[in-house]
């Protein structure tokens, strides 16, 4: 089929989008890289627990990114960017509001939080200090993820995407600098995270302050835009737990058929999540192109994208399965697994590659409803495939029947948003 000017519309979206995606995990990939070659195992396992935490808010609160995206790019598509940048201008604030409370929740509670995890007291009271010192990155943290929701709603994924490398790149240097050079141990690696998160901050702060200036918008806080940015971030904070819950759910599952399952499980689960950072890429095109189409009033011009993004995302399933196939035999050497595992892993791995292009459908309608700002839809959509998971799930008795309750998920999550985007309820145009 001939790349169209949508598909090049599309494209100009995804691609940054995904470079912006694998850079961000790559904040803890070096953390762990240094912390291990100055400081030790037992201080990567310190680092472990507390990283585990960290992500995990991150993946919680990445409703500031979405919920951003689709208010921002439908204002623009309506012709109103002073509305755009007040929308981003109380997503900011929303964030930074979120990411102070994190701190005066989490930092009497850090070692608490850390004890749920049966660490030894040595690591335990290093992942209490890593945990303490990363808090107070979060509230730039959580800057970045509305910060990139504005830009990506003002139809610019590259800027996120160079502010990710920076990001990361500045992280890697203070890190080294601090763990190996001023030998800070991990506080040094703490510190060196937060200050990368901290400028990254203040550079998406540079970009949506000079945006808000230049169309007269005001940068005080407005309380109803921010409460009304909070009402649409339940929803999706809502979908974002189901989504957690049915991954904790199966690694739960994993752990109670025994060592080598719970491996395989793991390895497996870091090579679905890589696979769908390309497929998400799709869906922030999604989030971007469907918000702004419907703020210009075009429904038609929407249905037609995304018609182009459904494609997009089957054929990207495909040919990542494919390459799931033929890697299929490498895997477990490169992860040095034993023959338990290993054939295990290979077994799994049939599932994975079967039900990404799937996934590449589901990712794309999942982008382009939180782009039309269907967000309730979304929650309770949420919560019932999550339902029809859990029983099949539990009652489990081995690894690929758990990959297929997995799969059943998928499914489910195919048929309720393929049925709200066949329909017209969702199609709701203007400003």
């Amino acid at each position: 089929m001939l790349i169209t000017s949508r598909d090049r519309e599309i494209l100009r979206l995804a691609l940054p989008a995904l470079g912006a995606l694998v850079a961000e995990p790559l904040f803890l990939i070096a953390d762990y890289a240094i912390v291990g070659h100055g400081l030790g195992t037992s201080a990567v396992g310190a680092l472990g627990v507390a990283g585990t935490v960290l992500s995990t808010l991150v993946y919680l609160c990445v409703f500031l990114a979405y919920g951003t995206t689709a208010s921002v790019a439908r204002q623009i598509g309506a012709g109103h960017p002073e509305r755009a940048m007040r929308s981003g201008v109380d997503g900011l604030w929303l964030a930074f509001g979120i990411g102070i409370a994190l701190i005066v929740v989490g930092w009497p509670l850090s070692p608490a939080i850390v004890d749920l995890f049966g660490a030894t007291a040595a690591q335990s009271a290093d992942a209490v200090t890593y945990l303490r010192i990363s808090l107070l990155g979060t509230p730039g943290m959580l800057v970045v993820l509305a910060g990139t929701g504005v830009l990506r709603g003002m139809q610019d994924t590259r800027t996120p995407l160079v502010v990710a490398v920076g990001s990361f790149a500045l992280n890697a240097l203070l890190n080294a600098w601090f763990v190996l050079g001023l030998h800070w141990g991990i506080a040094g690696s703490a510190w060196g995270t937060v200050l990368a998160q901290t400028l990254g901050a203040a550079v998406y702060l540079w970009v949506v302050v000079g945006g808000a200036r230049q169309a007269g918008v005001p940068l005080t806080p407005d309380l109803a835009g921010i409460g009304q940015a909070g009402t649409a971030s339940v929803a999706l904070l809502i979908r974002t737990v189901c989504l957690r819950i049915v991954l904790l759910v199966a690694t739960a599952v994993a752990t109670r058929m025994g060592t080598a399952e719970l491996a395989a499980h793991a390895i497996a689960t870091q090579l679905w999540t890589l696979l769908a950072l390309g497929l998400d890429a799709i869906a922030i095109a999604g989030q971007a192109i469907t918000g702004r189409s419907l703020g210009a009033g075009d429904a038609d011009g929407t249905r037609e994208a995304t018609r182009r993004m459904v494609w997009w995302g089957v054929w990207s399933g495909v040919v990542l399965g494919v390459l799931v196939v033929a890697g299929r035999p490498f895997f477990p050497g490169v992860f040095d697994a034993d023959p338990h595992v290993t054939g295990e892993l290979l077994d799994v791995l049939w599932v994975v590659a079967l039900f990404q292009p799937i996934s590449g459908v589901v990712f794309v309608l999942d982008g382009v409803l939180i782009g039309a700002g269907d967000q309730r839809y979304l929650a309770w959509a949420g919560v019932w495939t999550t339902v029809a998971y859990l029983p099949v799930a539990l009652v489990a008795d081995g690894l690929v029947v758990l990959w297929l309750a997995l799969g059943v998920w998928m499914i489910a999550r195919l048929l309720t948003l393929g049925f709200r985007a066949y329909g017209t309820r969702w199609l709701v145009t203007g400003g």
